[in-house]
């Protein structure tokens, strides 16, 4: 069964220009680990250091006619290139290799394309897919006309590619449409978490750092999880006790990379913006890779992008069980997959948002039982006692919510 599973996969050269504007290493390991996600395998790579990227073909002439030959000599069928390119550039590649290839951005697409599940992941992937595609159908010779199998050629709007442009810009406006109506209910139950006063956490990272695992391991969600890039697109959403609070929502958002393509920011841009109405970011970092400085920077980056830099943050270190020295990391070392750690994470979430938290005890009379079903949904009941006139009851609660019962408020 496995060598039948490895004779599917694409064999794969990857290529990059090395202009010292980024770390190499990382980048060349970062775009295997893209190539293993979306089904291929990596059997050689090419870098060349350069100030700049070729204009005409990326790589420069001796370094595409080594390319070629690495290709024929490992018998590859496509190349991966670390950039995003115009189509003209990826014509003058191809027909320089003399194989398929396909540029970062597509495979990201791709593996988005295979990692869609609910009906708003499958026409945001598409409407990324044809906005990125729709300027690279002129000049990108065989690129962009793959049908059937194959990185790059996956996804609900992959049969569309060789249509007209006139097509396929309607179909671009109606998948916005489409889009603009499924945001329209995130609006509806947005406003109505918020009219409940219920604190929004959100769980925000890198791709891989294990933040659907943790909101398993909280909540019980019960999220699809796998060791795997974008394992999941969806945002989920969970109710969490938390110490005094008794109550957060817990949001668990789309997992960023390095060099995130814009297509995909601007088709996912209303699941991001779940992030700008956080009450608390808890902003997940993967504890046992050596690059998690950079993953903390990257995520930095899209929060303050997105307008949430002055959101407080909790940084957490997820996977701790797999290091010896999660004492000294500058954050909340915990292990979703043994339960290390995580007490200490839901007290300091309890703790940050205390300033919210106010204990207070109200006189209800019986005709104003509903704000008392109320307390006990979002709240946390310390004691209940029944009287003649009405139930008087201890409780701790958001200030929004005492904001709206302050009127039956008992005062010592």
């Amino acid at each position: 069964m496995q060598e039948q599973r490895e004779k599917e996969l694409e064999r794969a050269v990857i290529a990059a220009v090395d202009t010292g504007e980024y770390d190499i290493d990382e980048a060349i390991e970062e775009l295997r680990a893209l190539c293993e996600t979306a089904g291929a395998q990596v059997v050689g790579e090419i870098v060349q250091r350069r100030g700049a990227p070729d204009s005409y073909g990326y790589l420069g002439g001796g370094k595409l006619a080594e390319a070629r030959d690495l290709c024929e000599r490992l018998d590859a069928e496509l190349l991966v290139v670390d950039a995003e390119l115009t189509g003209t550039k990826l014509r003058n590649i191809e027909q320089a290799v003399g194989v398929d290839v396909v540029d970062r951005t597509t495979l990201i697409l791709d593996i988005f394309a295979q990692a869609a599940r609910s009906a708003e992941g499958k026409l945001q992937v598409e409407l990324a897919q044809l906005n990125y595609r729709l300027p690279r159908l002129a000049g990108a010779g065989t690129a962009l006309s793959r049908l059937g199998g194959g990185i790059g050629t996956r996804g609900p709007g992959e049969s569309k590619l060789e249509t007209d442009r006139r097509y396929i810009r309607s179909r671009i406006n109606m998948l916005k449409g489409r889009l603009a109506e499924v945001e329209r209910r995130r609006e509806v139950t947005r406003r109505g978490r918020e009219k409940s006063g219920i604190p929004v956490v959100s769980l925000v990272g890198y791709t891989n750092v294990g933040k659907s695992s943790l909101m398993n391991a909280l909540t019980g969600a019960g999220t699809y999880a796998a060791d795997k890039l974008f394992a999941t697109l969806d945002s989920t959403v969970r109710r969490l006790a938390v110490g005094d609070l008794q109550q957060v929502v817990l949001v668990d958002t789309v997992g960023f990379v390095s060099r995130l393509p814009h297509a995909l920011v601007d088709a996912f841009k209303s699941t991001l913006e779940e992030i700008r109405y956080s009450d608390l970011i808890l902003q997940v970092a993967d504890a046992s890779s050596e690059s998690w400085p950079e993953q903390l920077r990257i995520t930095g980056e899209v929060i303050g992008d997105l307008g949430c830099a002055d959101i407080p943050t909790l940084t957490v270190f997820n996977k701790c069980d797999r290091i010896d020295t999660a004492a000294a990391l500058p954050g909340l070392a915990v292990s979703a997959k043994t339960g290390e750690g995580l007490d200490a994470l839901l007290a300091a979430v309890s703790e940050k948002l205390s300033e919210r938290v106010v204990r207070c005890t109200v006189r209800l009379p019986f005709d104003k039982l509903g704000l008392a079903a109320i307390i006990r949904e979002h709240g946390n009941v310390l004691e209940e006692q029944y009287e003649n006139d009405g139930v008087l009851l201890t409780a701790t609660i958001d200030r929004a919510l005492y904001n709206r019962i302050m009127p039956y408020a008992v005062h010592d």
